[in-house]
């Protein structure tokens, strides 16, 4: 289990964690409605090519609270995270190396990873 606070997860974002079975991402956002993404490493340029990384291919079980908002692509999926606490979760179709993706998010939530 990971916590990634606000700070960690704003601009830039994180290096993940490794990621395999079925995973519960659980937000807690004291704030307003903000969004939260999950991305392959880009190459150098800052695109994604051939050889990135795919990072959303598997199951996901989304509320309807959060599924509006919910996007994806092979390199990324991303979602709205309303106020209070809420989750999903995503079981990817193969093991994902947490150094090959980034976490990203703006607003004030915490995001917990189990």
């Amino acid at each position: 289990m990971a916590t990634y606070t606000p700070s960690q997860l704003n601009g830039t974002g994180s290096a993940g964690e490794n990621l395999s079975g079925t995973k519960t991402f659980t937000f807690q956002n004291a704030g307003y409605s903000t969004y939260f993404t999950l991305e392959a490493n880009r190459n150098p340029d800052g695109f994604y090519n051939d050889s990135s990384p795919v990072v959303s291919a598997g199951t996901f079980n989304i509320s309807a609270s959060m599924l509006p908002g919910f996007v994806t692509s092979s390199n990324v999926f991303s979602l709205a995270v309303p106020p209070g606490t809420s989750s999903f979760t995503f079981a990817p179709s193969s093991a994902i190396t947490g150094s090959n993706y980034r976490l990203r998010g703006e607003g004030q939530f915490t995001l917990i990873i189990s």
